[in-house]
């Protein structure tokens, strides 16, 4: 057991988020390698991808970690947990906000997959992601790399570089940083999206964005406002109720 309570929170995190790196890239990688022009070894990918992901991921958590407590952020059930408090009182407070957020995101998730763009339907028939990837992946470990690395480094800059760590980070930093960390968790997309088939073209990149800009934006605010978990429970519950109505 690590003896501080920050390695002991960054390491937890760490752990939790590379559950999600190793179920896609198990389950996805193999899946893209069958349409690449070019034969590249799977245990080769799949290593690559586990490793380039697992620095990422290391590098997010680190700034979570190193930034969010001075600006009133954190992951409140978890760091409860780790210090031997017992973490369900803090999580309690966050269930209702996150099934609210999660079933709002499921719906709309829902809702999208019936007006993609049809190059992007022939493509999820395609490629088919697990619902553990989706879960763990999704609901964890893009939560960590995105809001409580992303978004926090982005709060931290101004209230370092302009507000001279006075109190609290302003509303506006904070409200600025959610939407720009979620425009590029949209963004972020792309990549991935073309890596699996699909032409980058005005329709596709508006759906992409989009449709992950907006769940992004209420995860951020769940983050601010309830804490990391709130986040997590909300993006794993929005993919949850997206699964079930698809199959319904």
């Amino acid at each position: 057991m690590l003896a501080n309570p920050r390695l002991r929170l960054g390491a937890s995190l760490w752990l939790a988020g590379m559950a999600g790196v190793v179920v896609l890239s198990l389950t996805v990688i193999p899946q893209l390698l069958e349409n690449a022009p070019r034969s590249v070894p799977l245990g080769v990918a799949v290593a690559a991808s586990v490793a380039q992901s697992g620095v990422l991921l290391a590098l997010a958590v680190w700034a979570g970690v190193a930034f969010s407590r001075p600006l009133g952020l954190g992951a409140p059930a978890i760091e409860a947990a780790l210090s031997g408090a017992g973490g369900w009182p803090a999580l309690k407070r966050q269930l209702l906000p996150a099934a609210i957020v999660g079933i709002f995101v499921g719906g709309l998730l829902a809702l999208l997959a019936h007006i993609a763009p049809s190059e992007l339907l022939a493509l999820g028939q395609a490629i088919e992601i697990p619902v553990a990837a989706k879960l763990l992946y999704g609901g964890v470990t893009e939560e960590m790399l995105m809001r409580w690395g992303l978004m926090t480094l982005l709060i931290w800059l101004p209230w370092r570089l302009i507000q001279k760590r006075a109190g609290l980070p302003r509303r506006s930093y904070v409200i600025g940083a959610i939407f720009a960390a979620a425009l590029l968790f949209g963004a972020l997309h792309l990549p991935a999206a073309a890596a699996m088939g699909a032409s980058i073209n005005p329709p596709v990149v508006g759906y992409i964005i989009v449709g992950n800009a907006v769940p992004g934006a209420l995860f951020g605010f769940l983050y601010w406002r309830h804490g990391l978990e709130a986040a997590i429970l909300a993006h794993a519950i929005g993919h949850a109720v997206a699964v079930l109505a698809a199959v319904a």
